[in-house]
C-alpha cells in the first residue's frame, strides 16, 4: 500500500479521532498538530502520551490512540514545519461566529497563511477543510491566500477540497466510519484525491462532488436539525398552555414514520446548529447570485436561543410556588456541557441561563462530572462561580434544580435522595424530561418541566 505523510490540524472533537482512524492505515504515518495555548495545550503530551484527552463516554476511542501512538504511526506536535512534509492536509480548526453571527476566520486563515508558506513545492499536497465554512469560503477565502502564500497555482501545484464530517460527541468514530461522507473538489483531481483518502477509513459511499455543493450541504443539513427542533420547542411551549405533555404528543405523532417530531428541551448548543444556519445566510449574502433573507431560519434560531430564558422562567415560577424569592435561593444547575455524558462545553445553553441565574441575585452552584472546571470558568469568565463534580454537594441546600443536560447519573436519583439533600419544598425544573411528572406528584415537590402542562 501507498505511503501517506498526513497532517491533521487542530486536535479538537474531529481532528483527534479522524488522526486516529488514518494512523490505523496501513502505510499512512498522521501527526496531529495544535498550538500551545492555554486551553489546549495541555494535549499534546497526553496524547503523545496515548491518552485521549476527550472525557464523558467516547466508544472505542481511547483504545484507539493508545494503539496508534504504541505503533508508532500517530503523534502530535506544535511544530508547524511539519506541513513541508505532507502529502495530504487536513484543517480542523474551530470556525466560530461572533456577536453579530459574522464569521470569525481568524484560525483558519491564520492555518492556510502557514500552510502556504511551508508547503512543498514537489509533492501537490491534497488540503483538504473539514471546519465547517459558510457556502464559497474555500474558493473565495481558503485558496486565494494559498496561492498567494505558496506561490503555486490551484490545482497544479496542490489540490483543494471540502469535505465536512458528521460527528456528535460520545459517537465520534461511529459516525466517521459509518455516515456516508460528502467530497468537493476545488478541481476534478482533487475531489478524487480526496475519495481515496476518505475511503480508506469511511465504510459508507464516499460521494463525489463539486466544492460549492458540499458547502451547502453542510449547513443545510445542520439548519434542517435547528428548524426542526425550533418547531418542537414552540410546540412544547404550547403543550404548557394547553395543560398537556408534549411527550404524550410526541410520542403519538411518532407512532407515523412521516411524522417525527424532534425532542423539545433547554437549549440547543454544540459548535454546528448554533452557527450554521447564519453561515449559511452570510454565505447566502456573500457569495450568492440571488441573495435573500432565510425568514424561517432566523425565527427558529430565535426561538431556540429562548429555551435558556424558559428555563429561567420555570424556576421563577417554582420558586414563586414554593413561596420562595430566587434572589434568596440557592439553584443547582445539572450539566455544563451541552450534550448528555460529554465534555463538550461549546455553545452550551448552560451558560445564558447560569449568567440569568447570577444576574437575579440566586444563589449558584454548577454540577458536571465531565466538563474540567477551569475550562468552563475560563472560556466564560465566570469567575468564581461554584462549579462541582459532586453531586450531593451541589444538591446540599439547594432551594431549586434546574436539568440542562441529560447525563446518566442523573437518571439514578430518586425523589427520596433530593428530599434528603434540598431544601423544602424542592423544586425540580427539568430540561431533558429526565423524570416523570407523576414521580413528583406528592406534597413535598413542586415538579415543573419543558413541554409538560
Amino acid at each position: 500500500m501507498a505511503e501517506k505523510n498526513i497532517v491533521v490540524i487542530g486536535m479538537g472533537y474531529v481532528g483527534i479521532p479522524v488522526a486516529a482512524l488514518l494512523a490505523d492505515v496501513p502505510g499512512y504515518t498522521v501527526t496531529g498538530v495544535q498550538r500551545k495555548s492555554k486551553r489546549s495545550g495541555w494535549k499534546i503530551d497526553k496524547l503523545n502520551a496515548g491518552i485521549s484527552p476527550i472525557e464523558g463516554d467516547e466508544p472505542g476511542l481511547s483504545e484507539l490512540i493508545k494503539k496508534v501512538v504504541e505503533k508508532g504511526s500517530f503523534k502530535v506536535t506544535d511544530d508547524i514545519s511539519v506541513y513541508g512534509e505532507a502529502d495530504v492536509i487536513l484543517i480542523d480548526v474551530q470556525t466560530p461566529t461572533n456577536a453579530d453571527h459574522k464569521p470569525r476566520y481568524e484560525s483558519l486563515k491564520q492555518v492556510c497563511h502557514d500552510i502556504g508558506g511551508k508547503i512543498s513545492k514537489e509533492r501537490k499536497t491534497l488540503i483538504v477543510i473539514e471546519s465547517t465554512v459558510a457556502p464559497g469560503t474555500t474558493e473565495n477565502i481558503v485558496k486565494p491566500i494559498l496561492e498567494e502564500e505558496s506561490g503555486l497555482t490551484c490545482g497544479e501545484g496542490f489540490l483543494l477540497a471540502f469535505s465536512f464530517e458528521r460527528v456528535m460527541p460520545g459517537k465520534l468514530l461511529e459516525h466517521l466510519q459509518h455516515m456516508p461522507r460528502v467530497v468537493g473538489g476545488v478541481t476534478a483531481e482533487a475531489t478524487r484525491a480526496a475519495v481515496e483518502l476518505y475511503e480508506k477509513i469511511v465504510k459508507e459511499p464516499v460521494h463525489a462532488t463539486d466544492c460549492m455543493t458540499a458547502e451547502v450541504t453542510k449547513v443545510v443539513e445542520n439548519t434542517f436539525r435547528d428548524v426542526n427542533i425550533a418547531f418542537a420547542n414552540e410546540m412544547a411551549l404550547a403543550c404548557e398552555g394547553f395543560g398537556v405533555s408534549i411527550h404524550d404528543v410526541r410520542k403519538f405523532m411518532n407512532e407515523r414514520n412521516d411524522r417525527m417530531l424532534h425532542i423539545p428541551g433547554a437549549g440547543v448548543g454544540g459548535h454546528c446548529l448554533v452557527k450554521d444556519p447564519y453561515l449559511l445566510q452570510y454565505g447566502l449574502d456573500e457569495y450568492g447570485k440571488a441573495g435573500r433573507r432565510l425568514d424561517l431560519v432566523s425565527i427558529s434560531r430565535a426561538i431556540n436561543d429562548s429555551m435558556p430564558d424558559h428555563m429561567f422562567e420555570l424556576i421563577s415560577r417554582g420558586l414563586s410556588k414554593a413561596s420562595k424569592q430566587i434572589s434568596e435561593s440557592k439553584v443547582a444547575v445539572l450539566g455544563a456541557a451541552y450534550l448528555k455524558d460529554s465534555d463538550d462545553i461549546r455553545n452550551t445553553p448552560s451558560v445564558p441561563l447560569i449568567r440569568k441565574l447570577i444576574e437575579s441575585g440566586a444563589s449558584v452552584v454548577v454540577h458536571d462530572p465531565h466538563v474540567r472546571q477551569e475550562e468552563f470558568i475560563d472560556e466564560f469568565g465566570f469567575v468564581g462561580l461554584d462549579f462541582t463534580d459532586d453531586l450531593a454537594y451541589a444538591l446540599s441546600g439547594a432551594d431549586a434544580i434546574a436539568i440542562v443536560t441529560e447525563h446518566k447519573g442523573y437518571y439514578k436519583m430518586t425523589p427520596e435522595e433530593y428530599l434528603g439533600f434540598m431544601r423544602k419544598p424542592p423544586v425540580i425544573v427539568d430540561g431533558r424530561n429526565v423524570y416523570e411528572k407523576t414521580d413528583f406528584q406528592m406534597p413535598d415537590f413542586i415538579y415543573l418541566g419543558v413541554g409538560k402542562g
